[in-house]
């Protein structure tokens, strides 16, 4: 239970990286959601991600809404600073808390009952804004905290728990994300570790508004036969475009390789490197591309997940506005009151 303290003693071999840290300082606290449930899963992948990154706590703000998957920020970064706003409001507040502060990682976690249904516009609005952030969308298709519902992004067809039909068409919020200009999108599942830790990272370390819809089976309401977001069906219909890995600035690493040849080269982490080419003629970089590969498959009935969209020289909201670089709060009163000649020339310019 959350009440209950996580020993802080620590092994002294422990693993860390670049900054001293170890994963026991991203954790948070204890889970209280369900034994098994997907969304610890995502939990763990923040954690690697930001241990990977060698993120300092103290500079991320993670921001929630109201659901199962607005619970976890509380189990991740309990370092870091936090806000758990009303439901479906959290893209508006982590909005603002960006124009006030553009030095903090914006963490947005959401589900997809909080942006897909109430909260729609603001995920929306936050979108086509481009805020810089990392929006994750915790998606199970059901209402997990009023007994199973489903939720806007359930599929037409599929099952629920007691057996009901949804006869309603599905929010695809990857496909929304990529019309409302997002410029790093990525669909990945709770239980691929492998595919959605780089994700993560790489949507932190994007300038832009990055958005990841992770499928995220309900282990109590939405993992059955019948339902399209089971671990068994994800499992059978994942189409992965993509395998990923992220780069942090290290010296560059060469090689003299003869044409037709294989070579095993050693990463810095002391791992192999090892390529595997998946789809070889989906390009990640055409937004239209995209939006057709995902209706293609949707109509297969194939999950597609990977990156799939990511623009390298996008901009954010602060360059959209010319906003200042210091945080608000550490503006002095000159700043804010340069005087009579600039409010003249501000009012000049107005008529």
């Amino acid at each position: 239970m959350t009440y209950i303290a996580k020993p802080k003693f620590q092994h002294p071999g422990i693993k860390k990286n670049a900054l001293g840290y170890s994963h026991r300082d991203y954790e948070g606290k204890i889970s209280t959601l369900c034994a098994g449930c997907g969304h610890d899963s995502i939990t763990a992948s923040i954690i690697e991600a930001c241990f990977e990154l060698s993120i300092e706590p103290h500079r991320v703000a993670k921001i929630s809404g109201i659901g199962c998957s607005s619970k976890t920020p509380d189990y991740f970064l309990g370092n870091s600073h936090g806000f758990n706003t009303v439901h479906g409001r959290m893209p508006s507040v982590l909005t603002g808390a960006n124009l006030a502060n553009r030095e903090l990682i914006y963490l947005g976690v959401s589900g997809d009952g909080d942006s897909a249904s109430i909260g729609f516009g603001q995920f929306a609005h936050a979108i086509r804004r481009g805020v810089n952030m990392a929006y994750i969308v915790e998606n199970n298709g059901v209402y997990g905290l009023t007994k199973g519902q489903f939720s806007a992004t359930a599929d037409r067809g599929s099952k629920s728990k007691k057996g009901v039909t949804n006869t309603d068409n599905p929010i695809d919020l990857v496909g929304i994300a990529l019309q409302l200009g997002a410029t790093y999108v990525a669909r990945s599942f709770s239980g691929d570790k492998k595919q959605l830790v780089p994700i993560i990272a790489g949507a932190i370390q994007h300038k832009g508004a990055a958005f990841i819809d992770v499928i995220s089976p309900c282990i109590a309401f939405n993992n059955h036969a019948g339902s399209t977001k089971s671990f068994d069906y994800v499992r059978e219909h994942n189409d992965a475009v993509n395998r990923l890995d992220v780069l942090t600035g290290r010296d560059p690493i060469e090689i003299d390789q003869d044409p037709g040849t294989v070579q095993i080269v050693e990463q810095h982490d002391g791992s192999r490197l090892a390529l595997r080419k998946i789809d070889a003629d989906y390009d990640p970089h055409d937004r239209l591309g995209a939006m057709t590969f995902l209706q293609k498959h949707s109509a297969q009935g194939q999950i597609v997940t990977g990156l799939l969209y990511v623009d390298a020289e996008a901009d954010d909201l602060h360059s959209h506005l010319n906003t200042v670089e210091r945080p608000l709060n550490r503006l002095e009163a000159a700043d804010l009151c340069p005087g009579q000649s600039v409010l003249d020339k501000i009012n000049a310019s107005l008529r």
